[in-house]
Formats: C-alpha cells, sequence, structure tokens
C-alpha cells in the first residue's frame, strides 16, 4: 500500500457551518476544546464502573461518572501495536498491515502515516505526550518527532521482578517508591501541562503502561486484594471443544493453563498481581484529574479513556490477549465532553477503536480525513440511545475477525470456520451455535461476507 503523506488540513468554512449546527441544536461544545487522552496497556473491565465488585478503582469510576462509559466497546486488535495503530490512524489492520508487534508504525507499516497527534498539531493544537502512546516506544523504538510538539519520558527502567508463576512476573514496590515508577514519570509529565495555560487548544496523551507485566507496583495496591479473597472468573473445563482448530491454536500457542493451575494459588497469584496493577494505573488517572480539575482547562476540555486491549484470566484456558474471545477484545471506554454528555450516563451500543479518531474530529470541528471510515460517535455521546447499526469489530491476525453487536459475538478465521455466541443466554461464551442448524443467523454473519 502507499504511503499517507503529511498534509495542511485547513477548513475554516467547515468549521464555521459545524458552529452554526451545534447552536442550532441547542449544544454548547467549545469551539476548540481541548483533549486529554488516556491509554492503558491491557485493561480489561474489572472496573468497579463496569460492575465488578471485586475491584479498588475509585479514580476511574469518578471519571465514568463524570460522563459516559461505553458498555461494549472493543479494541481494534486484542494486542498492543494493531490496536493503537488502528486508533491512531482510524484504520483497520486489513487496512495498515500491521497485525502484531514487529511491524511498527513510524519505523515499517506505514511511516508517513497521518497519525491522530499530528492531525491535530496540523490544525494548530499544542500537541504533547508521554508513555506509551504508539508501540514504538518499546526497546530499539522511538515516536515520531514531527507528531507532537513535545513528548516526554516514553520508557523508564522497571524494577526487577520478585516473584513469578509461569511466565507471568511481578515485584511489591515499597509504598515510598511509588514516584520513581514509570507511570508516575508518565502522569506527571502531562499534568504539569494540564495545570499550566496555554496560547492554543492543547491534545494532550498520557500512555499508562500498567496494567501490562511485569505487574510492578507498590505494597499498598496488593494489600487492597488479599489472597484469600481473590475470586477466579467462571470457567468451563471443556470450553475449547466446540472451537475451531484456529481458535484453540491461539487460545494454547503460548500460555501454559495446565502449569499454571497446578501451583498452589497460582491463579489467585496472577489475578492478585493483575488487580494490584489496575488500581496502581487507577491512582495515577486520579492525578491526572486532580490536575485537570486544578488547571484553566477543567470545562473545556474533552477526556477520553481507553484501554488497548483486554485480557484473558483462564477463560477457554487462555492467559493474557491475542484471542477473538470478549476477555481480550472487551475494553473500556469513557468519554467527557463538556456541553455534550451528561454525568452516569451508559451506552450499551456496540463501537470500536475506528470510531476514535473521527469523533475527536468531529468534536473539534476539523474535518474528518476520508482515510477515517470508522462513524463519529457524537449522536451517542448527545444520547446513548440513539440509533446504532453499526457492529464493533476487533481483528488478530490476517483474516480473523470478531464482530459484535447488542446480542452477538460472530468470529471467522482465515481458513472459513466460525463462531457464534448468543449473550442474552450465554454471556460467558461457553457455548459456540456457529454450527448449530436450529440457530436462525444472527445478522453479523451476513456482515461478514464482507471482510
Amino acid at each position: 500500500m502507499k504511503p499517507y503523506k503529511k498534509q495542511h488540513y485547513l477548513a475554516p468554512l467547515f468549521i464555521c457551518l459545524t458552529t452554526l449546527a451545534m447552536a442550532a441544536s441547542g449544544q454548547s461544545l467549545p469551539a476548540k476544546p481541548n483533549v486529554l487522552l488516556i491509554i492503558s496497556d491491557d485493561l480489561r473491565n474489572w472496573l468497579g464502573c463496569y460492575g465488578d465488585s471485586q475491584a479498588h478503582t475509585p479514580n476511574l469510576d469518578r471519571l465514568a461518572a463524570r460522563g459516559i462509559l461505553f458498555k461494549n466497546a472493543m479494541c481494534g486488535a486484542p494486542l498492543c501495536n494493531p490496536s493503537r495503530t488502528s486508533l491512531l490512524t482510524g484504520m483497520r489492520p486489513s487496512e495498515t498491515g500491521v497485525y502484531n508487534n514487529n511491524k511498527l508504525l513510524i519505523s515499517e507499516a506505514i511511516p508517513d502515516a497521518v497519525t491522530l497527534p499530528f492531525y491535530f498539531k496540523e490544525n494548530g493544537y499544542y500537541v504533547s505526550g508521554a508513555g506509551k502512546i504508539t508501540h514504538d516506544v518499546t526497546p530499539g523504538g522511538s515516536v515520531r518527532v514531527e507528531d507532537w510538539n513535545d513528548f516526554g519520558p516514553a520508557k523508564l527502567g522497571k524494577n526487577k521482578p520478585t516473584e513469578q508463576v509461569s511466565t507471568w512476573k511481578w515485584a511489591v514496590v515499597p509504598n515510598q517508591k511509588e514516584a520513581e515508577l514509570e507511570d508516575y514519570a508518565f502522569t506527571s509529565y502531562i499534568a504539569d501541562r494540564l495545570k499550566q495555560k496555554h496560547d492554543k487548544p492543547f491534545f494532550l496523551a498520557c500512555g499508562l503502561r500498567r496494567p501490562h507485566v511485569a505487574w510492578n507496583v507498590p505494597q499498598k495496591y496488593f494489600d487492597l486484594y488479599p489472597l484469600d479473597t481473590i475470586e477466579q472468573p467462571p470457567i468451563k473445563a471443556d470450553d475449547l471443544d466446540d472451537v475451531p482448530p484456529i481458535g484453540r491454536k491461539m487460545a494454547l500457542a503460548h500460555y501454559d493453563d495446565k502449569a499454571i493451575r497446578a501451583i498452589p494459588q497460582g491463579p489467585e497469584k496472577l489475578i492478585q498481581a493483575y488487580r494490584a496493577a489496575v488500581s496502581s494505573m487507577d491512582a495515577q488517572v486520579g492525578r491526572l484529574l486532580d490536575a485537570l480539575d486544578a488547571g484553566p482547562a477543567k470545562n473545556n476540555t474533552i477526556i477520553i479513556l481507553i484501554g488497548d486491549n483486554g485480557w484473558n484470566h483462564g477463560e477457554k484456558q487462555h492467559w493474557a490477549k491475542e484471542v477473538l474471545w470478549k476477555e481480550s477484545t472487551a475494553v473500556p471506554m469513557m468519554w467527557v465532553v463538556p456541553g455534550l454528555t451528561k454525568p452516569n450516563a451508559v451506552c450499551a451500543q456496540p463501537v470500536d477503536f475506528l470510531s476514535i479518531f473521527p469523533t475527536l474530529c468531529d468534536l473539534a470541528g476539523l474535518p474528518i480525513p476520508a482515510k477515517c471510515k470508522g462513524p463519529s460517535l457524537r449522536p451517542l455521546l448527545a444520547d446513548p440511545q440513539a440509533t446504532w447499526d453499526r457492529p464493533a469489530m476487533s481483528t488478530m491476525g490476517r483474516g480473523n475477525h470478531a464482530l459484535c453487536d447488542e446480542r452477538y459475538r460472530y468470529i471467522r478465521y482465515s481458513d472459513g470456520t466460525e463462531e457464534l455466541y448468543d449473550h442474552t443466554t450465554d454471556p460467558n461464551e461457553w457455548t459456540n451455535i456457529a454450527n448449530n442448524p436450529e440457530t436462525s443467523p444472527s445478522p453479523l454473519c451476513q456482515i461478514s461476507a464482507s471482510l
């Protein structure tokens, strides 16, 4: 595919018409809203605001209460690099060719792509970031300088893990060492900019690495989850029996479920460390919200928080991600849009990452680039019950896709084999009804013909 060439997008007439349309509808969106984008790594929906009674996530919960929470949001791919590439370009893996973590966005795949931060910078925004935004900040990579006015720390040293179950490692960090951790540093950099007065609207992005492994977080977050109180998710022992061979291979390729369960309290230890890392990340979100509220842009800033992909904790004999079932593809997504969203709003419509780029353009009064095929979420932000006929989609490797509407999850693999789950009767996705002759085909099965 041909790389996208950088260009300037100036559309004063479009901005004027957009402003008039908002005035006519009675909305009061700021003419040039600021943007705060927060991305958490490997975050599944184990949060209090998503109904998880074990979670200690007070800051994520208060963020959700300020705006709208999407119950059925899906990542572009259940893996860091293709998911973030989808978010930052507004294109699916099948369009970018980025299916795994080996081909980095800025250095190999589409080096001249018009990314989300670059687009806002070209349209007059002050653009600053810190932490893991693209996947390119892994060892040997770097952020693309022209995308940002400035970029803070992207990667710091890690505490040496002291505990391990199977391939998963973590360290219990002394509480007084919290300020030395990388997520704290990323948050501090963005918090400083939230407190400042800027002569331009800003686009700030903070990429938090937790709860990605290694789960190196302070003792106080482990203390929130005593080992004897940890609950495992419901597991069906023969859950892979009705899954096609490609799906079983994905589930069993890297992680030994039997080995983990053979270790006394092995699953509980992994879940404890993961939950502790989530709570550590939650504390950094709180620092960002506090900085925004203390600064001059509190009432003029769009906040969006997402996880880049979900995480399996033994469901379907799988740990981590890289599969197309609910736990790995479902992600938290929260929006706060001054003048548009209402507090404590919840939307059950299926949405995915392809909508983030065009939605932010729509809200900022910028023309939506032609490459962005996803629909703007603006109708749902204004009214969570608005009509929505678009399924959400996630991709794992070439030709493997999952589609979801409010009721069904449909998976089709590259060899044509399928899975279909009815969430009204099977919320855990335990029974594949794709080949059940008594099952009425889901509308998603018809949509799949265009994949």
